[in-house]
């Protein structure tokens, strides 16, 4: 089965297509903005190099956040015209907490897991796993001295692309590995997906906001 994975939800368009559990093609690109033009070429080209065609994807993948508030909506947008396209077609989404516990080795694994995502503010995306990747929590938005009272005393693992500045500071914390990730890696997201297709755990697409957008209106 062909898996066609993507992600726009960082400063990051991530793309990934995989033949059975083997990537065959991959793009990755930094970017502030404009993923949303980038996208949809760049898929095109990895289909046409791999000598492949939309309707041969068994499998669609798309990151649904946390992230920008336009990135996510673009991944969203995108992964549901594709399934009006195909409707046969299996879909998922998958969040970036997924995708990066599933990307922490044997040997990085603590029996509490925190995943650690930049919002550019005051506080930190946050969901916290145990040492069998299950969740403890659900994934929130929170302050700095909120997490480091819910770690406190516990051997943990950090991971993600908030924690170079969640460890800005002294935390106290028992550490047993860290992991400073600049972006979530669409490999990753593309092996959750495959991960659900095979348990037959598919979930639709749905933005995961975790903070209203952030709005002004101009004087």
């Amino acid at each position: 089965m062909f898996t066609l994975a993507f992600d726009t939800t960082a400063n990051f368009c991530s793309i990934a297509l995989l033949d059975g559990t083997k990537v065959i093609g991959k793009f990755a690109q930094e970017m502030d903005f404009g993923q949303a033009e980038v996208l949809l070429p760049q898929i095109e080209n990895l289909l046409k190099n791999a000598h492949l065609s939309f309707d041969n994807i068994g499998l669609l993948a798309v990151c649904i956040g946390p992230g920008s508030f336009t990135g996510v909506r673009s991944s969203i947008a995108t992964a549901r015209a594709f399934s009006l396209a195909r409707p046969n077609m299996a879909i998922t989404g998958v969040s970036a907490f997924e995708a990066y516990a599933h990307s922490l080795d044997a040997f990085e694994l603590a029996a509490y897991n925190a995943i650690i995502i930049e919002t550019k503010r005051d506080d930190f995306y946050f969901q916290l796993f145990n040492g069998k990747m299950e969740k403890l929590c659900e994934p929130a938005a929170l302050p700095y001295d909120e997490i480091i009272t819910m770690l406190k005393g516990k051997t943990v693992t950090l991971i993600g692309n908030g924690v170079e500045r969640f460890l800005d500071k002294p935390s106290g914390l028992v550490l047993h590995a860290i992991r400073m990730d600049k972006t979530v890696s669409i490999a990753d997201v593309a092996a959750c997906a495959i991960g659900k297709w095979q348990n037959k755990k598919l979930n639709f697409p749905k933005p995961l906001y975790l903070r209203a957008p952030d709005v002004c209106v101009k004087a």
